[in-house]
């Protein structure tokens, strides 16, 4: 279902998926998508997989288009602007489906800004982070993530290593689940399929510890 939502400077262009069984959600996901001046959008491939994992899992789900992309309202701010337009689809899903947890997962640019969030969003009960830009980026403050957390990394992304990761960002609490996907780059091309699966896999182990 294609919907707008209000956010901070407009409406936001999203879509909402509901679990494919019919059944109750067990959770509500917000997925954020990459870089809005490098073509990213809410329909992304990458974006698209995480969200139908979580789906498959048992979550409602709402992808949207941060401010300036798609028909979303508003101009790119790439200074945390961006965190409010997640907020405002935290708002959304908390009415929706008042009672159930949320969780924040996000692609390349989205994941930087949904684990800068995560930090001070106490309404964020699960984060997955998926091919962080540690790299391209300072993502250092991921560490200041007290939330469960899932990072998936590409074995030869261009805008952050594995390898690149742990250099930069060091070791992590017992709050975060790291995992690589090999032989693939940021955009996990040709392993889309088990992108989804991992995520499915780790949004079911969570939702068994809930």
């Amino acid at each position: 279902m294609t919907l707008f939502i209000p956010g901070p400077v407009g409406r936001l262009e999203a879509k909402l998926w509901s679990p494919p069984s019919g059944e109750a959600p067990l959770a509500a996901a917000v997925v954020c998508h990459p870089h809005p001046l490098f073509g990213g959008t809410m329909d992304n491939n990458v974006v698209f997989r995480v969200a139908r994992g979580l789906q498959h899992a048992g979550l409602a789900v709402l992808r949207f288009n941060f401010r300036g992309a798609g028909a979303s309202e508003g101009v790119h701010d790439g200074n945390g602007g961006e965190e409010g337009d997640v907020r405002a689809a935290l708002d959304y899903l908390e009415r929706e489906f008042p009672g159930l947890p949320l969780w924040a997962a996000g692609f390349s640019f989205g994941s930087r800004t949904v684990a800068s969030l995560a930090r001070t969003e106490p309404r964020i009960a699960r984060v997955a982070l998926i091919a962080l830009p540690s790299k391209a980026f300072d993502c250092t403050f991921v560490r200041e993530v007290r939330q469960p957390t899932f990072i998936l990394l590409a074995e030869h992304d261009e805008f952050g290593t594995p390898r690149d990761f742990d250099e930069r960002i060091g070791p992590l609490g017992n709050n975060f689940e790291r995992d690589v996907i090999e032989g693939v780059e940021h955009f996990f091309r040709g392993q889309t399929p088990e992108l989804e699966r991992r995520v499915q896999a780790w949004a079911r182990r969570s939702l068994q510890h809930t």
